[in-house]
């Protein structure tokens, strides 16, 4: 690809994507000021990786692999501490999205903490799933079985509805 239909096709795919991308990043981040970061550094990625895409999958399936991939690998080096960043917690941050009202933002609260409190497979399942994505794209993307994706969607409504129910009382 020459430089600049890279540019275009990246511009293309961020365009398209960029909303999903910053939801899995909000999902995965661990401070307030972190999904920026996740953001970027998903769209480097994908950048990095331009060159290398070659039609096996759609476009989507390859985005969400590599913005799942980027902040699973950021989340994991967090837990492991070999994380080179500097948490800075004491800095204020105001999302640019603003909810209607504080019990929306209690909801998104309660739904976030309760998707962390999940595996790391079903952290996945769950965050495509939020994506509006079909069991057949899940599955393509995790590398499991359509009716696997079925069993463990069911069970993980199940984790979900039991954290939240008493969040939201």
């Amino acid at each position: 690809m020459q430089k600049k239909e890279e540019e275009l096709v990246l511009k293309t795919v961020l365009e398209e994507h960029k909303h999903s991308i910053y939801r899995i990043c909000r999902i995965y981040a661990v401070s307030p000021i972190e999904p920026e970061d996740l953001f970027q550094e998903v769209v480097i990625q994908i950048w990095k990786s331009l060159a290398s895409f070659k039609g096996n999958s759609s476009r989507n399936t390859w985005v969400y692999k590599i913005a799942l991939n980027v902040c699973i690998r950021k989340k994991q080096q967090s837990k492991s501490g070999n994380n080179n960043t500097v948490s800075l917690e004491s800095l204020s941050f105001e999302p640019t999205e603003s909810l209607e009202n504080d019990r929306e933002q209690e909801k998104y609260k309660a739904l976030y903490d309760c998707i962390s409190c999940l595996e790391d497979n079903e952290q996945k399942i769950i965050v495509l799933n939020l994506e509006g994505l079909a069991y057949k794209e899940i599955a393509e993307i995790t590398q499991l079985t359509e009716n696997h994706i079925a069993v463990k969607m069911k069970r993980i409504r199940k984790k979900l509805l039991d954290c939240i129910t008493p969040k939201l009382k």
